[in-house]
């Protein structure tokens, strides 16, 4: 029969081999986490490039749009009091295109991140939704890989529709709500909207501004 003693060693023993363990196992992740966070970081931006040029493809500007940006601190697109990143297209060293990184709150299950992307004339270029929680088979559809719903905002303006009739088609407006979900769509149709009403009234300053890189001495 085990004494008390041996009982205390083998948990002592126990104790250690856990602590060595748990030690190890940091450590691994620790050293995976520095071996590849610069990929992850540069695919993270090669995903969002992807996206950028689907909005406007390479024939509508010749500068970087990953670089040409600004950090606009607008409280009706802010989110959580962080500042919107607005990428800038420009053909010609003239402005065609900003897409804003917006992100509605409203969503069914959570925050919908967007990218806007409108033209110098007030029409939207497009509209993707870049991250979401909302319901599998309902609210994803959203995800231009599942539906085409989200293109239903290309080439809109508020002469198309008017602007009082930016609204899913349940609040009186002209746009199409999913079948079994209405608040997604209306959150991305009321967030898309804040978006082309800031850039209607300010685009002379989203295109003035210098980029964040050149503030930063770069």
């Amino acid at each position: 029969m085990a004494t008390k003693q041996n009982i205390l060693e083998s948990m002592k023993q126990a104790g250690i081999s856990l602590g060595l363990f748990a030690v190890i196992a940091t450590a691994i992740v620790a050293v995976t986490f520095f071996v590849t966070k610069d990929r992850i970081i540069e695919n993270e931006r090669l995903a969002l490039l992807n996206s950028l040029h689907a909005l406007i493809p390479a024939n509508r500007h010749d500068n970087d749009l990953y670089a040409d940006t600004i950090l606009l601190d607008v409280k009706s697109l802010n989110y959580r009091n962080k500042p919107v990143t607005v990428y800038r297209a420009r053909l010609d060293n003239e402005p065609a295109a900003a897409i804003f990184s917006v992100t509605a709150p409203d969503g069914y299950t959570g925050a919908i991140k967007l990218l806007v992307a409108i033209n110098t004339n007030n029409t939207i270029a497009g509209v993707r939704v870049i991250s979401h929680k909302e319901t599998p088979g309902l609210g994803d559809g959203i995800d231009i890989e599942k539906s085409n719903w989200i293109t239903s905002f290309d080439g809109r303006s508020f002469s198309n529709p008017t602007e009082k009739r930016w609204l899913v088609k349940k609040d009186g407006g002209d746009f199409d709500q999913l079948t079994g979900a209405t608040i997604t769509p209306r959150a991305i149709v009321k967030m898309t909207k804040k978006t082309l009403q800031y850039f209607q009234s300010n685009h002379v300053i989203v295109f003035a501004t210098q980029s964040k890189e050149t503030k930063a001495g770069k």
